[in-house]
C-alpha cells in the first residue's frame, strides 16, 4: 500500500537551505519518491501557516521510513536543520 510523505516547511535562510535541496533529491531517486506537490500555490484554511507544502508518494511505509532513516536523507536533514521550520509526517494510502 502507498505511503505519503507531507512536509510543511517554512524557509529561515533561503540560501543555506539551497544546501539541503542540492543533495535531497539522491535520498529521494534512491527510494522511488514520485513528487505529487511541491511548492506550489497554497492556502491554510486552518492551523499553522508554512510557505511550502510537500507531498511525496512512496511504494509502501517502509520504504518511506527508510528513505527518511537513510544516511543520504539524513546528510540532507543536517543541511537544512536551523535554516527552516518543518513538519513531516508519513501516512498510508488508502
Amino acid at each position: 500500500m502507498a505511503a505519503y510523505w507531507i512536509a510543511h516547511v517554512t524557509v529561515l535562510d533561503p540560501v543555506k537551505y539551497k544546501d539541503y535541496t542540492d543533495i535531497a533529491p539522491v535520498a529521494f531517486k534512491k527510494y522511488g519518491a514520485v513528487f505529487l506537490a511541491r511548492g506550489g500555490e497554497s492556502r491554510t484554511l486552518e492551523g499553522e501557516t508554512f510557505q511550502r507544502h510537500v507531498v511525496i508518494e512512496f511504494k509502501d511505509m517502509d520504504t518511506a521510513l527508510d528513505c527518511y532513516n537513510s544516511p543520504e536523507y539524513q546528510s540532507a536533514k543536517l543541511k537544512r536543520d536551523g535554516h527552516c521550520v518543518a513538519q513531516i509526517a508519513i501516512v498510508e494510502g488508502l
